[in-house]
């Protein structure tokens, strides 16, 4: 799942795709890269972020959304927690909503199931890595039992997001002790502060390496997904950890 930041203000390159022609030449250039979901954010959330309306983050992502739909047939994700702006998206050529908020909002829920659009849902706050299986389990019974089918659901462990640096690190490490069957699991550690912690490399930009091992370690554990910026160079390492998966699959 490759990033493309509709924003000024993103921890790690806030500014370079915010103007719609850039932000859909990005998108482009990612999926040559060999990208299988684009995932559209326009609204930071990183540390200390000022929240933006739901008008705001619509007007930035209005003249990119389309674009990129009529220029490939690839799932396009939308990061928000907006239901108004989840709507419009999926109105506009959307497949998945990205939501960090979370919370069971009942409006996404209805959207989502009105759609059949997926929905990424993701642990917000701190918790230990069964306090997030727990919550999972939580929100895929509140899914089910709203009417949402099983296929259109994916979790989040939510790295970065109200954590200690232990348990982000705890949550990468250890994926089966909390993953649960059936359901795919999105791993969104990109350049964040756990990965300039754990390798000392204070460049957000510059944590590809960081990037891959943790990579690495959550497909190994039975992450499906991997949200990152550098799609080229950690594509080699999802590849590679992928290959070593299958291997020890067909020995146990």
């Amino acid at each position: 799942m490759g990033i493309v930041n509709v924003t000024p203000d993103s921890f790690s390159d806030g500014g370079t795709h915010f103007k719609s022609s850039d932000a859909v030449e990005y998108a482009l250039q990612i999926i040559e890269d060999g990208a299988d979901i684009i995932d559209l954010g326009a609204q930071s959330t990183r540390p200390g972020y000022t929240e933006i309306s739901p008008e705001e983050e619509w007007n930035r992502l209005k003249d990119v959304l389309p674009v990129i739909r009529s220029k490939t047939n690839l799932p396009i994700s939308v990061d928000t927690y907006f239901s108004e702006v989840a709507e419009l998206s999926l109105k506009n050529g959307a497949d998945i909503i990205n939501d960090v908020s979370g919370v069971f909002n009942l409006n996404m829920a209805q959207l989502v199931k009105d759609s059949g659009a997926g929905w990424v849902i993701m642990h917000n706050g701190s918790g230990s890595f069964a306090e997030v299986k727990a919550f999972f389990e939580d929100m895929a019974k509140k899914c089910i039992d709203f009417g949402i089918k099983k296929e259109q659901l994916c979790f989040d462990m939510g790295i970065g997001f109200g954590k200690t640096y232990e348990q982000n690190l705890e949550l990468i490490a250890n994926v089966k002790a909390y993953k649960l069957p059936d359901y795919p699991l999105l791993l969104g550690v990109s350049r964040k502060r756990v990965i300039g912690t754990a390798s000392g490399q204070k460049n957000p930009s510059e944590r590809i390496y960081g990037n891959i091992a943790a990579d690495t370690a959550a497909i190994l554990g039975g992450v499906d997904i991997i949200r990152l910026h550098d799609v080229k160079n950690e594509k080699q390492g999802i590849l590679m950890a992928t290959e070593l998966l299958e291997q020890s699959n067909k020995i146990r």
